[in-house]
């Protein structure tokens, strides 16, 4: 699968499959078979930091 490279488009995608399919980032990563370290790198970039009692980032 292939991921928006932008760090912001990156972030509105993963927080929509999160809010609409996924219960947790680790069902993401399996389902969709993503790195989401990779992807957690990318949005720490950006000040963003996954929060798992939301189950998005923020």
């Amino acid at each position: 699968m292939s991921l928006p490279d932008d760090p912001y488009i990156l972030l509105s995608y993963i927080n929509t499959q999160l809010r609409d399919f996924y219960p947790s980032l680790e069902e993401l990563e399996k389902s969709l078979d993503i790195d989401t370290e990779a992807i957690k790198m990318k949005l720490e970039s950006v000040d963003y930091k996954y929060d798992p009692e939301t189950n998005r980032f923020v």
